[in-house]
């Protein structure tokens, strides 16, 4: 459905016809306007007036209107098409999700179009409006801001998980322990929802790279210094992104060391606990067969002489095994 539908001269918001295209000619006979078209999740015929008035080219239009892509920037002979992800993290649940917003630049206009939550758009357009000197830059000044608020968003989810992972390597490395099982699946848990963050963030590299280096149409060469920052941004949170994600490898490798090291352990203890137990029932094996003629039958000190000899055995195996470090 259409969410807003402006037209903007010199920064400042217009009443706008109510056809896309006498709002779009009346922009551009102004050549200092531009217009603002905000959809969220549109179909097909919704979509279709779009298309036509703003002749976007059909390969953008399904990518707009299916969703699912990777952050990405194509240029095509009447708009520039960019795709972004905006980025939610739920701590209470540790898990990362995101929506998708696309954006076509072309010759005084925008058509913003938005999939999912944790879209920036809605306070994003009140804060534009209320800089003029920003807004009269026109269509890429709207590119700059979304493309900005998504990255300060992108730089406070990796600054959370930074946190819950801090807290998860504690855990693991606490001298308690704990469930060793509940904590390998909360390790590869956390994991997939890194490698989701960086579906949204390592892909968005090359576009704003493209941004703040080249000569693209439809996009103010004013801003480069602008998409520089964003990009200088980004760079930083793929850093932190890679780095949580090596260290999360580490800590799932030393999570498993420690289990074996663990096992290792238990399965000592064990063994030393079935030699000891060994002992007296071999004796009391050897003394519980049912021969006539054996040592010691008819001794009435047999029987406490078989209890003193297996009690013996066994404490000098235990203490055999303390001094080894096995109990």
């Amino acid at each position: 459905m259409i969410v807003d539908f402006a037209v903007y001269r010199k920064g400042r918001r217009t009443e706008a016809p109510d056809d896309f295209s006498d709002a779009l000619d009346q922009a551009r006979a102004d050549g200092d306007a531009f217009l603002w078209v905000g959809l969220y999740e549109p179909t097909e015929e919704e979509f279709a007036l779009i298309t036509s008035e703003f002749r976007l080219h059909p390969l953008a239009v399904e990518d707009a209107l299916k969703a699912h892509q990777r952050p990405k920037l194509e240029v095509y002979a009447d708009s520039v098409f960019v795709v972004l992800k905006p980025v939610m993290y739920d701590e209470a649940a540790d898990t990362v999700s995101t929506g998708e917003l696309m954006l076509f630049l072309g010759d005084s206009f925008v058509v913003t179009v938005r999939h999912g939550e944790g879209s920036p758009l809605k306070e994003l357009r009140r804060r534009l409006e209320a800089d003029e000197r920003l807004l009269a830059y026109g269509p890429t000044a709207v590119l700059y801001s979304v493309a900005d608020a998504v990255v300060d968003r992108y730089t406070e989810v990796a600054a959370a998980l930074q946190m819950d992972l801090d807290e998860l390597e504690t855990e693991v490395f606490a001298p308690a322990g704990g469930d060793n099982k509940n904590t390998a699946s909360r390790i590869y848990a956390f994991k997939r929802q890194v490698v989701e963050f960086r579906r949204a963030t390592v892909p968005l590299a090359d576009p704003l790279d493209r941004l703040a280096g080249g000569t693209l149409p439809f996009v103010n060469e004013q801003a480069r210094p602008f998409f520089r920052d964003v990009s200088d941004h980004l760079a930083r949170v793929n850093e932190v992104v890679e780095g949580l994600d090596r260290l999360l490898t580490d800590i799932l490798s030393a999570h498993l060391a420690q289990m074996g090291v663990q096992q290792n352990d238990d399965m000592r203890k064990i063994s030393a606990w079935a030699a000891m137990a060994a002992v007296p029932t071999m004796i009391a094996g050897i003394y519980g067969m049912n021969f006539r003629n054996m040592p010691e039958l008819r001794q009435p000190w047999g029987y406490p002489a078989a209890l003193v000899l297996m009690a013996g055995f066994v404490f000098w195996l235990h203490r055999l095994f303390k001094r080894r470090g096995w109990l």
